[in-house]
């Protein structure tokens, strides 16, 4: 598959980069941000994956997280993709910030006219994964997965669903139980149908209720004053407990800064630890 170079900047003696490609998954041209650090000049480096939240592109996490340099120190890939299929001229797609484009909630849509484009989930875990692997030096066995809000739902709902596909996954304040939330059953109800036993497979507190094994180590920093936690869209604490009832570790900081009005600013603060923690199961 094609690829088209759209930028490429030296940064940390690595390349951050952003490519475009036709999507067979998507049936569109996509655009996605990959950081290739010194170490991927001489072999090959595990692949640690992004997944932005709503109303964000690809460009989002590539010029305002921080993370190059702690990327570059541990020898980490970082791919960043869209958030959705862009430019479909599908009716009513542009309509809200929460629904459409920049907001495909990573699930494979059922429903018209949005099952043909909107199919971020097999994208990321399909598409992606061996557009990335064909291209750039990459171990495919090594890969990790982590994001912010949206993209923190979609992070832990796709190494929950994969068991054994990523070495670690972690989350900047993530949507953890959309079918309680307002968000949630906006999006997975125009996606997938009004049955909510569609919705739960794209659940994060539903599906580690049946997570087979205790394999996966978890991380969630979360802002203390987040207006969308108080709001009831995020519900970490669903998750923490299904969590807890299956004996899976789970890491819930609690800090003392928002995600809402500057949601880069919170993820720059604690970028590197997300980091160090893929890196510790990454490079093992």
């Amino acid at each position: 598959m094609a690829l088209k170079q759209v930028s490429s900047n030296k940064c940390f003696e690595g390349f951050q980069k952003v490519f475009e490609h036709d999507s067979a998954e998507l049936k569109c041209k996509m655009k996605f941000g990959i950081y290739l650090p010194p170490k991927a000049e001489t072999g090959k480096c595990p692949v640690l994956y992004w997944l932005s939240g709503l109303t964000c592109t690809e460009q989002n996490f590539i010029t305002k997280a921080g993370f190059h340099q702690a990327a570059a120190e541990h020898g980490l890939i970082v791919v960043a993709p869209d958030t959705s299929p862009r430019g479909c001229n599908i009716e009513g797609e542009d309509e809200s910030w929460d629904f459409g484009t920049g907001a495909g909630f990573y699930v494979d849509a059922t429903e018209d006219p949005w099952k043909t484009n909107y199919r971020m989930y097999s994208y990321i875990k399909d598409e992606l994964p061996k557009l990335i692997n064909a291209n750039f030096p990459t171990d495919p066995e090594r890969m990790s997965i982590f994001g912010h809000s949206m993209g923190g739902h979609g992070a832990l709902i796709l190494a929950l669903k994969n068991p054994g596909k990523y070495k670690s996954v972690s989350a900047f304040a993530p949507i953890c139980n959309p079918i309680q939330c307002e968000w949630g059953k906006k999006a997975l109800g125009g996606y997938l149908g009004s049955d909510v036993s569609k919705w739960e497979a794209y659940d994060a507190t539903q599906l580690v209720k049946s997570y087979p094994n205790s394999h996966l180590d978890i991380l969630i920093d979360q802002g203390k004053d987040d207006q969308f936690l108080s709001a009831g869209q995020l519900l970490p604490d669903n998750f923490i407990a299904a969590c807890t009832e299956q004996k899976i570790p789970v890491v819930f900081r609690l800090q003392q800064a928002s995600c809402f009005c500057s949601p880069y600013f919170f993820i720059a603060t604690f970028i590197n630890d997300h980091i160090k923690h893929h890196a510790k199961y990454l490079n093992a």
